[in-house]
């Protein structure tokens, strides 16, 4: 079966300009070489620490921020410099859940404008088909057809999300990109919304990117696990390679501190030097060797190149080049 996405050398860089004349000084590099692909009804996990790139990932496949370098290609089009109007028609087809349901919400609007405003833009339905639909997107995800008349700050902040995915399941995407949907929920209401993703890829065939830091959400839900640092991916693998099996000392290091639930349980703490470097003046060659414990000089020139193991497991470190 073919990839539902791909994407290759995928570059998105923003310029740094200066305040007195707005000259370009710099460049951060958001996302920097990646290269991932995504089967249909797959759930991809892409995980990190802040400022390594995922969120700007994500809507770069999407194509709501322009990439600078790479291909992007969804359900066999290459969809990297399609012009507006084509995108527009794609929007129906792959879909995103923001990270705070407030604030991608429009609070003057009520919940049932909200969920009909996809299918007018689309031109899909209208009348009393139109409602019919918002009041079936709503019994989708859990809340009663009566909540299409009230405005965004009457719901909690569950509830609100499970609007934001009724929005996004609106149009019957192929793909949706759930950008930290669950960071700003109580872990009482992370769990529901998360069985209420499951449930709905499974009733749908959807397939997800979902865009986390936390790594227990991530082996709750995720098939396949891509490891962001400084807008590259270091290693990718299924759930179990990943958390059973990790190569790359920077997602030992991650793993390394997950709180386990067993207090008499302790995990050998790897000790990380420093913080994240910016974007904007990466290290030479491999962009984690300053902060890794197990860094030789070969790390601080070159590059390393991904090697692939048993089942499609990637890593790309000096350790494993051979």
């Amino acid at each position: 079966m073919a990839d539902l996405l791909e994407i290759h050398g995928l570059r998105t860089h923003f310029p740094v300009l200066s305040k007195l004349l707005r000259r370009r000084i710099g460049t951060v590099r958001a996302v920097d070489g990646v290269d991932l692909s995504v089967r249909p009804g797959a759930v991809l996990g892409v995980v990190g620490e802040s400022g390594s790139g995922k969120t700007t990932l994500g809507k770069t496949i999407l194509r709501l921020i322009e990439p600078t370098d790479g291909s992007i290609t969804f359900e066999g089009r290459d969809i990297t410099h399609l012009p507006p109007a084509d995108m527009l028609a794609l929007r129906a087809r792959m879909q995103i859940v923001f990270q705070d349901p407030m604030s991608s919400l429009n609070p003057r609007m009520t919940i049932g404008r909200i969920l009909a405003a996809p299918f007018e833009i689309h031109r899909v339905a209208k009348g009393t088909d139109l409602k019919d639909r918002v009041a079936d997107l709503l019994r989708l995800v859990g809340l009663p057809a009566e909540a299409a008349h009230r405005y965004p700050h009457e719901f909690s902040g569950g509830q609100r999300q499970r609007v934001g995915i009724a929005r996004a399941l609106a149009l019957r995407p192929a793909l949706i990109i759930g950008d930290e949907p669950v960071s700003a929920l109580d872990v009482s209401i992370q769990a529901q919304i998360l069985n209420l993703l499951k449930r709905l890829q499974a009733e749908m065939g959807l397939t997800y990117i979902l865009i986390s830091h936390n790594l227990g959400v991530v082996s709750h839900i995720c098939d396949e696990v891509a490891v962001m640092y400084l807008g590259r991916v270091v290693e990718r693998g299924t759930r179990e390679a990943i958390f059973f099996d990790p190569k790359h000392p920077y997602t030992e290091a991650l793993l390394a501190a997950v709180p386990m639930p067993d207090p008499g349980t302790r995990r050998a703490h790897i000790p990380l030097t420093g913080d994240v470097p910016s974007p904007a003046h990466p290290p030479t060659g491999c962009a984690f060797h300053p902060r890794c414990p197990k860094a030789m000089p070969r790390c601080a020139i070159e590059a390393p190149r991904p090697a692939t193991f048993a089942g499609g497991h990637v890593v790309a470190c000096h350790l494993h080049a051979e």
